[in-house]
């Protein structure tokens, strides 16, 4: 059966005068089937859309030439030879040096063939295991990740406003990064500031496992620190020395002080990483003009050189040990010195680091972001265009790419929500076309008269539930059903969609089990005092 006539409102624009100008005609369409009509609406809290494996589908963009990559890559050699890194641990220069590097108080300059030597054994495939099997991560060349933002100090949403992170917060951030499968692994923001800095690792890691069954992200902040939860996951999911060492079941990022410094609690947490066989993601934090010289080519030379140095230190701690390339460069504002994101150099310096990974083979990790102080417009095109970027340079894995504020130091509760619907755009986008013969059949043409529509074909009917993207913010309705629905922005939207996910959050299955095997643990490592920092 049909229903009555449908008037759709399409956008025609009509040239006058050599300009474009938009003029709204209202068309009689064809009428609507009945069933398509009844399709029920989406409920607001279901987010699983099959985003939890993804690849690339365009080929990598490139923006230096292939012999300009290979000059980067030559003098950043030199830099590590000649220049060397300073690196404030000596158990970090002990270890290199006994390895070939030559040491002068706390510099260290790497031979070539040392450098050479690491990128060898550093694998250029492995996976990263979570608590679900099924959330586990090949990490090569190729794959595609995201995950939320790291390291934010602040949380804001239109309800309660901007204010230090604490483990509320921290626990809505895990649970909403759970709940939208096109995240992949955790980030661990906003930081519970509510929690000294001596525990703050066990609530950390205790609100990941009992809320999330993703892949695990960690601070390196320390040894002792380190070690415990080391225990704890591996206590948590049941795992044996030999499973646990064997497969990266967490991440930690490794930061260089750039230029040219590796600090002790960077130092240690490669060596501790390395040696219990978890991941390590070697970033340099290169801001072009004030960090790093201010071309693109000189920044990613120096990125590359602090990147290399903290790879070959992951690997003279063992030999294989899981790593990732990571660059996250981009310019400051020369008027305020204030790190920008978004930008073209921003973009730039995302594509020349994927060249540099291909060129050395390694997987890599990149960054989108938001220098804007607010959920706006600004903030949704300077992560938009970071995304942008990652996409063409075929980024690995993207931190940062949900809730990031203020160049990093809040997490926006509205802007992540946003955020995931440009996230969930890429994961549709990189399923590809369907190109089989059902596809490309001219039967659904042969049936429809010239004038006619689509709308009723057999080949609409089999797949107008799922065939394009379903918006989970985005409103597509027209500016009258709008407008009586209360004239809603997307940021109040957003609110309504992050209350409810975390209204109706429930745990995976599983959790609880975790949680039981290692609640003796964490008491008496709170009984204890926890773990001290690093200085």
């Amino acid at each position: 059966m049909l229903i009555g006539k449908c008037f759709l409102w399409t956008n025609i624009l009509k040239k006058v005068d050599g300009c474009y100008h938009k003029n709204l005609a209202c068309t009689v369409a064809n009428p609507i089937s009945k069933d398509m009509a009844r399709r029920p609406r989406k409920q607001p809290t279901s987010f699983k859309n099959n985003y939890a494996q993804l690849s690339h589908i365009l080929a990598p963009q490139s923006i230096i030439s292939d012999d300009h990559i290979e000059q980067i890559h030559a003098n950043a050699l030199t830099i590590l030879q000649d220049l060397g890194i300073k690196i404030l641990f000596d158990e970090a220069r002990d270890l290199l040096q006994k390895a070939g590097a030559h040491v002068v108080e706390e510099m260290v300059f790497f031979p070539r063939d040392m450098i050479e030597h690491a990128l060898m054994t550093a694998p250029k495939r492995y996976v990263l295991r979570a608590p679900n099997s099924q959330n586990d991560q090949a990490i090569f060349l190729g794959r595609q990740l995201f995950a939320s933002s790291g390291g934010c100090p602040n949380a804001f949403d239109r309800i309660r406003g901007r204010r230090p992170g604490n483990l509320d917060s921290f626990r809505d951030a895990i649970q909403l990064q759970q709940s939208f499968d096109i995240i992949h692994k955790l980030s661990p923001a906003p930081e519970p500031q509510d929690i000294p800095l001596h525990l703050r690792h066990l609530a950390m890691t205790e609100t990941q496992l009992a809320n999330a069954d993703k892949a695990l992200a960690l601070y390196a902040r320390g040894r002792a620190q380190t070690q415990q939860m080391f225990e704890l996951i591996q206590s948590a999911l049941d795992l044996s020395d030999d499973q646990f060492f064997a497969d990266p079941y967490c991440s930690t990022v490794i930061n260089t002080n750039s230029p040219r410094l590796i600090d002790i609690p960077m130092a240690e947490g490669i060596i501790d990483f390395a040696r219990a066989g978890q991941l390590t993601i070697i970033t340099p934090f290169c801001l072009a003009g004030a960090m790093a010289p201010i071309t693109v080519a000189g920044a990613l030379t120096l990125q590359h050189a602090e990147a290399l140095a903290g790879i070959t230190l992951a690997q003279m701690a063992k030999s294989g040990a899981p790593v990732m390339y990571g660059g996250f460069g981009t310019n400051v504002d020369m008027k305020s010195g204030a790190p920008a994101f978004g930008t073209p150099t921003h973009m730039q310096m995302t594509l020349g680091t994927g060249q540099l990974a291909r060129h050395i083979g390694l997987p890599w990790r990149s960054a989108a972001g938001s220098a804007s102080n607010t959920h706006d417009m600004q903030s949704a095109c300077e992560n938009t265009l970071g995304l942008m970027a990652t996409t063409l340079a075929q980024t690995t894995l993207t931190l940062h790419a949900a809730g990031w504020l203020e160049g990093g130091l809040t997490f926006g509760y509205e802007k992540f929500i946003n955020d995931i619907e440009t996230l969930q755009t890429l994961g549709h986008f990189s399923k590809g076309v369907d190109q089989s013969d059902l596809a490309l059949t001219l039967d659904p043409i042969t049936q429809v008269s010239p004038g006619g529509h689509f709308f009723e074909t057999p080949q609409t009917m089999a797949r107008y539930a799922t065939e394009f993207y379903d918006p989970t913010i985005a409103d597509l309705s027209n500016f009258g059903t709008w407008e009586s629905a209360g004239a809603q922005p997307s940021q109040d939207r957003a609110t309504k969609i992050w209350q409810s996910v975390l209204n109706q959050f429930t745990p995976p299955s599983d959790t609880h089990i975790r949680i039981e095997r290692i609640t003796d643990m964490l008491a008496h490592f709170r009984e204890m005092g926890g773990a001290s920092i690093s200085q």
